[in-house]
């Protein structure tokens, strides 16, 4: 806590498991769902990168989901989110990301950082008596704030029993969910995204009453939070519109992106490539990640859209683009089925999607302007004749993602989280490197 600084307090859980494919978006919509219903303010983040889990948990809270991180966000950054949802909500969650203790930072770090109580989830459908002892693992592994275990697609009464009766004395079991609590569907990033799932209302009620029905419904203990504001980035874009695209193969676009470039002063205008909308009047474009390869096709065939970018790009306008936004700028895409699509042929260059995962991990960019955060997520592999004009450092593991620099284009595989240095994201946008 800071210094001198007055504490909030809210009623708040951090939401982990064992792994991932536990069911940590599905308890985490559930309660934030079930909380919201019964008129709570309800407000949910994200541990670590990712954009769409938040896109199912702002479906189910009615409320903006950003991200919590250590390292990407900053612990300092991480404090004044988590402050000025305490100053507003009657409830704070926090869904973490793969297991409880894996990555650097873990979720396990965050719930020690800032003294939130941990409901791990576990998938109890192939266990008995085992559940008891993962628990006592998760539990002991490392000090961490426990509040106790979520046992999830629970078979039967007697199966719930059993769960019961394997835990020690000092672990709590918290809710027995179902079997019947359906999954969201997923592909090869993670989660359908919510815009796609017609369903969606009725599976967020669905789940909220399995919340009621398992009789976890009373808010979880009240956790002191520094009462701290994030500071305000320059106005290094004020006066300046900036173009984005938004639709179903753009959509991996941080909240704080886009707030950070308001702050920064830019007018954002969203337009829609897949409805073969032109590049909007603007001083620079940003082309955020997303699923062009499911959408390769009528990319491809998207002349208004693709004639527009190709202007903009012959004017020297700053272009950014990430993964997606980047796949989409070379010459062709190759889909998994083999298909190969002409792209802008703005860049020299093909992309191919692989099956397997490419890359994974936190990275950064070092500028005159100081370090940009953020990560790096693909199945697609990149051919191009370019020689890269940076190269991001891996938080962990050395070199990271190539950053290719070509007139006014910067593109890359990082997904850029901007507030990590905003003056680093205003030079890629006015060309200023």
């Amino acid at each position: 806590m800071a210094s001198g600084a007055p504490a909030l307090t809210c009623p708040a859980l951090l939401v982990s498991g064992c792994a991932s494919g536990q069911g940590k978006t599905t308890v985490t919509a559930a309660l934030a769902r079930y909380h919201a219903r019964a008129g709570g303010r309800v407000r949910v983040f994200k541990c670590g990168p990712d954009f769409i889990d938040p896109m199912i948990l702002e479906a189910a809270s009615g409320a903006p989901v950003y991200n919590l991180d250590c390292w990407m966000v900053g612990v300092e950054a991480s404090r004044a989110l988590l402050a000025e949802a305490a100053r507003e909500a009657d409830l704070i969650l926090v869904e973490g990301a793969m297991g409880l203790y894996d990555g650097e930072p873990s979720a396990a770090d965050l719930a020690v950082t800032f003294g939130l109580p941990v409901a791990a989830v576990i998938d109890a459908s192939a266990m008995a008596q085992t559940f008891g002892a993962v628990a006592k693992g998760l539990k002991e592994y490392r000090s961490v704030p426990f509040a106790g275990v979520i046992a999830n697609r629970v078979a039967s009464a007697r199966h719930g029993r059993m769960l019961v009766e394997s835990l020690p004395p000092d672990i709590a079991l918290l809710a027995a969910l179902p079997g019947t609590a359906r999954p969201f569907p997923e592909r090869h990033l993670g989660l359908v995204q919510a815009g796609e799932l017609p369903e969606l209302t009725a599976t967020l009620d669905a789940l909220a009453d399995l919340v009621r029905e398992s009789g976890y419904t009373a808010l979880p203990p009240a956790v002191a939070f520094a009462s701290q504001a994030a500071p305000s980035p320059e106005a290094l874009l004020a006066g300046r519109r900036v173009a984005v695209a938004r639709d179903a193969a753009f959509s991996f676009l941080y909240r704080a992106n886009l707030d950070c470039l308001a702050a920064m002063g830019a007018e954002l205008i969203f337009f829609s490539p897949l409805a073969d909308e032109a590049v909007p009047r603007s001083d620079a474009l940003y082309l955020s990640g997303g699923y062009p390869e499911l959408h390769a096709a009528r990319l491809s065939g998207n002349r208004r859209w693709l004639d527009s970018m190709r202007a903009y790009v012959a004017a020297q306008k700053p272009l950014l683009a990430e993964c997606g936004g980047m796949m989409v700028l070379f010459d062709s895409l190759t889909t998994l089925d083999g298909a190969e699509h002409a792209m802008a042929g703005l860049l020299p260059g093909k992309v191919t999607m692989r099956e397997r995962l490419a890359a994974i991990g936190l990275q950064s960019l070092v500028l005159p302007q100081g370090e940009l955060r953020g990560h790096s997520y693909h199945y697609s592999q990149l051919a191009t004749p370019l020689a890269p004009a940076w190269c991001c450092t891996s938080h962990r593991h050395g070199k990271g993602e190539a950053i290719y620099r070509q007139g006014a284009i910067v593109a890359s595989y990082l997904h850029a989280y901007f507030p990590s240095n905003p003056a680093v994201v205003a030079a890629l946008l006015t060309g200023a490197p």
